[in-house]
Parts: C-alpha cells; structure tokens; sequence
C-alpha cells in the first residue's frame, strides 16, 4: 500500500500555501459525497489522516450504498494538517467509491439472470494502485481474479504461441504446480479469497480448445473474445466433460453486452472495472472550532 508514496508526491518539500498561512488553528473537516454510490476507500482515508496525527470518524462504512449525498467522514485537529492530507484521502475515495459503484451495478444487473456469477476484474489496473482498485472490487461486491503473476497460473494466448497445444501447456504447468502454488505471496487477504487463487486457468479461442482443456484437467477456462452464441456450446460442452470446472467469459466484456453471456458462465471479467470506471465526485469541507490567539 503506497499511502505514504502518494503524500511525498502531493507535499513534495511542504505546502508553500499553507505554512505561511496557518500555524495551530484546530479544525474540523468533513467529507461529503456528492452523489449516490457504494463507498470504498474511507479506511484508507482514515490512513491518510492518521500519518498527520488527526482524529477520524467515519459516519458510514465501506461497501455501504449511500442512496444520496451526504457526509461520509469528519476528522478533527490542526487544519494546516487537514489541509496536507486533503487531496490524497480524496482522490482516494472518489477513485474507489467509483470502482466499488461500477461492480455493483454489474453484479446487480447480473444477478436476476444468474444467481451464482462472479463478475471479476483483472491485471488491467493503475501502476502502483493496484490494491485500492482490486479492493473496491470485492466492495462492490466482485471478484479480484489474481492478484499478481505469482498467485495462480494462467495460461495466455501468447504462452500457447511458442508451445503449440493446450495439452502441452497444462502438462506442463500441472507437473510444476504443486511446488509453484506453494511459492509465498504478497497477494492481500481479500485477494486470496478470488475463485482463481491457486489455481490452474488456460485461455482458449473456440470450441476445440475448450474441450481439449477440460479434458487436460483445466481448473478454469477462459473463453476469450467468444460470441454469445458461442460461448453458451463451450460452457455447455465444458460441463458434460467436468462440471466442476470453472468458466469464464473474457475480452470485450461491457454493460451493453454483459446479460447475453451472464446465463452462460461461471465468472465474467471486466477490464473496465478498474480502468473504464468514472470517479465519485467528493469534497472536504473544513470548519474552524477556534483561532490561534
């Protein structure tokens, strides 16, 4: 987590607007969410606040869907400290309020057409906010999918262009993936509670490749860039071979076309969930109790 990253880039060498403006003026200050939506990211505000000393109350909780605008947090102490940590906790929490958002509403729209689906993101994440985005995710009610390269297998397109075969793939991944899966990780908790951690997945293009990957002891397969129709004779196929074997929906996966694929698949993946998503609009109103005499 790169809380402390992200206030050395916002402060720098001090705040040359607030230094000689302020000096032990006592504050309180209070985030308010300008709309509705699932908050994420309040948590990790309070972080934020606590690297200056300051006292945090959340008046809601993460993973709350707030049906209108309100005040989600109050913290209390010297302003000019406010003031420093009030951009980072922001941008935080509008950031993962607005994944957190995103997932819900496709988990919601999902749900009536397929009760067990799991809507997950994927590696398609910010350089360095790769937690906040993924934890939003499981907010809003998702799935992290892998965490990082080291905490499942799984076997891509370009893998399968210098070997050949999918059979040749999950050989040899299966006969290396006891010792592989057991390797240490940096994965959070949250993510080692994805359906996909510890497992074997193989990325397939058509029917063929599906079979011929449940049929090699695939623990998930990937239908990459299938057309609905498409999709439904692999997950059907896949489960007549092994109906224990996870399937997942892949590549090009939106709001407009999520529901024609939700009935037929175990997990859809969305890049858009952590790189498509708009941010919650938040503010900090600060209010001063008393002035240095």
């Amino acid at each position: 987590m790169n809380i402390s990253k992200f206030l050395e880039e916002d402060i720098g060498s001090g705040d040359i607007t607030t230094e000689p403006l302020l000096g032990d003026e006592e504050a309180t200050g209070v985030i308010i969410a300008k709309e509705p939506c699932v908050l994420a990211g309040l948590e990790e505000a309070r972080m934020v606040f606590d690297q200056f000393g300051l006292k945090v109350e959340l008046l809601a909780a993460d993973g709350y869907y707030l049906k209108k605008p309100g005040p989600v947090l109050k913290v209390k102490g010297k302003a000019h400290a406010i003031l420093k940590a009030e951009r980072t906790a922001l941008n935080i929490i509008m950031r993962m309020s607005g994944v957190a958002t995103k997932t819900r509403a496709l988990v919601e729209k999902c749900r009536p057409v397929n009760p067990r689906i799991i809507i997950a993101c994927t590696r398609k994440t910010t350089p360095g906010f790769r937690y906040f985005e993924k934890k939003a995710v499981v907010l809003g009610g998702g799935d992290p999918h892998r965490y990082g390269l080291d905490d499942a297998i799984l076997i891509k397109d370009n893998h399968l262009k210098v070997l050949g075969s999918v059979k040749e793939a999950l050989a040899r991944a299966k006969a290396k993936a006891a010792e592989l899966l057991e390797r240490s990780t940096d994965a959070p908790d949250f993510a080692k509670d994805s359906f996909a951690y510890r497992k074997i997945e193989i990325e397939v293009q058509d029917l063929a490749g599906a079979k011929e990957a449940a049929e090699a002891g695939a623990d998930i397969i990937m239908l990459d860039n299938f057309k609905p129709e498409d999709a439904a004779k692999a997950y059907k196929a896949v489960k007549l071979i092994d109906k224990d074997i996870l399937v997942e929906v892949s590549g090009g996966m939106n709001e407009e076309n999520i529901l024609l694929y939700a009935r037929n698949a175990d997990v859809i993946s969305i890049g858009g969930l952590t790189h498509s998503y708009r941010s919650i609009d938040f503010s900090l109103e600060l209010e001063f109790e008393f002035r240095k005499k």
